[in-house]
């Protein structure tokens, strides 16, 4: 087993969850169980994702876990686009959450390279 708090891409996550919810505060009140929770929860699976393969038992276990997590990632990558496109963020917000979420799909990536071997 592995401790998920000393992994970066962990704190990332977590850090990025939190800018997560931070920012779907502001949008519309009407998209409260939209597209609001919808990016909360792929947000959220991220690090939590990462927490269950570091529980695991195994490489295998834990790399199918990281790749679970950059599914989320990805899929959280999209909600930002289209809140964007929505107008819910402005470009500077949604360019500082987007280069967050790419930055730590590349982790999820290294990290998964390297657990393989």
């Amino acid at each position: 087993m592995r401790n998920y708090f000393n992994l970066d891409v962990w704190q990332a996550a977590h850090a990025f969850a939190l800018a997560i919810y931070q920012t779907t505060r502001s949008f519309p009140d009407n998209e409260r169980f939209g597209l609001s929770s919808q990016a909360r929860r792929a947000a959220t699976s991220i690090p939590a994702n990462i927490a269950e393969g570091a529980g695991r038992h195994g490489n295998p276990e834990f790399v199918r876990f990281l790749h679970i997590a950059a599914g989320s990632a990805s899929e959280t990558e999209y909600y930002l686009l289209l809140a964007r496109d929505l107008a819910y963020l402005d470009d500077a917000s949604y360019r500082t959450l987007n280069e967050q979420v790419v930055r730590i799909k590349k982790m999820l990536v290294t990290l998964a390279r390297k657990s393989r071997k």
